[in-house]
């Protein structure tokens, strides 16, 4: 990062022509064979993690005892453990988690309104939100999202990303019962035509209850025709309602999010970057230019480590609820979650 808060490319794999397009953008740019050799660098402030999440701990680890900020994709690690290790070893240094949809411009003007009481108190919402992956087909490259092991599947992205949302307008989730399901218990890898057995849920059901008092059904399907795929969050309030949509091909997380309600309200932020395909740099965007922020000001409010366990504790009661059939309670870890907020 530069002095003016502009992000320097640094890579550490051979660049393919559309990447070494994008470098010659920026007034500098350098290569890396090792990533340890880059975390090591001292002209470098900033790691971004944004591999496969196995390999999330020992980069995160690395980029720590160097003393260097970090933003990882989400999920954060492949267990919790993982995820409590690495918010443990972060300290006083600024991290960010790459949870895409909170820090959307609508998503916090929706929060703005909700806070302000103008739809009076929130009473219900209903939340849909399809992906295309997770589904029948997959090529060879992405069968690890098939595997439990891998940490990363439907309940740790698309549900976690989901939910972060919900909090991020409606408060912390006190309360979760679920169902889980595999709709697609056999996978056809495209490019070689084996067949793969599905260990991760496609299809996940969450009925829960917030801080404020709301009530909400989540319904987290994959497998979704990529023209098909929307996502809704419709909330009543006891004096109006409003709404955000998306028909992004790559879900919630990617692309901007459309607010609606039935009172008149200022028109949301302009967002810090556009780009990207149908605009799906909006929402990674926002949280880099918070923690650009943080950083210039010393200031904390970028949701870091600590926001990604939360994150990761949340999706582990919900697995809890669906694998006991029994109602989780998340009481003690809402009252933190939201003194961060």
């Amino acid at each position: 990062m530069d002095r003016r808060g502009r992000f320097l490319i640094f890579v550490t794999r051979p660049l393919t022509p559309p990447y070494c397009r994008s470098t010659l953008n920026f007034a500098h740019s350098l290569r890396f064979s090792n990533p340890f050799a880059m975390i090591r660098d001292e002209r470098i402030d900033v790691i971004t993690i944004s591999i496969k999440v196995p390999a999330h701990r020992e980069l995160v680890l690395a980029a720590l005892d160097a003393g260097k900020a970090v933003y990882c994709e989400a999920p954060l690690g492949r267990t919790v453990a993982e995820a409590e290790e690495m918010a443990g070893a972060a300290g006083s240094l600024h991290t960010a988690i790459g949870l895409q949809g909170s820090l959307n411009p609508a998503v916090r003007r929706a929060a703005q309104l909700l806070s302000s009481g103008k739809i009076g108190r929130p009473l219900n919402a209903k939340i849909v939100a399809t992906t295309s992956g997770f589904g029948p087909q997959l090529p060879s490259w992405y069968d690890y999202f098939n595997k439990t092991s891998s940490g990363a599947n439907l309940l740790t992205i698309t549900v976690g990303h989901t939910l972060d949302v919900v909090e991020a307008v409606l408060g912390g989730i006190i309360e979760v019962d679920a169902r889980t399901e595999i709709l697609w218990p056999t996978v056809k890898l495209t490019d070689s035509g084996e067949e793969r057995l599905r260990e991760t849920p496609d299809h996940v059901g969450v009925l829960g209850k917030t801080h404020s008092g709301a009530v909400f059904t989540a319904d987290v399907t994959g497998g979704v025709a990529p023209e098909d795929v929307h996502f809704s969050f419709e909330i009543r309030g006891s004096k109006g309602w409003l709404s955000l949509t998306s028909c992004h091909p790559y879900g919630l997380q990617a692309g901007d999010l459309t607010l609606r309600a039935s009172i008149s309200f200022p028109a949301p932020e302009e967002a810090a970057v556009s780009g990207g395909f149908m605009g799906a740099a909006i929402n990674v965007g926002e949280v880099y230019a918070h923690l650009v922020r943080d950083l210039h000001a010393g200031t904390y409010d970028t949701p870091g480590f600590e926001h990604a366990l939360h994150n990761a504790r949340l999706i582990e009661a919900i697995t809890c609820a669906a694998a006991l059939g029994e109602r989780q309670k998340l009481l003690e870890e809402v009252d933190s979650f939201d003194d961060q907020r």
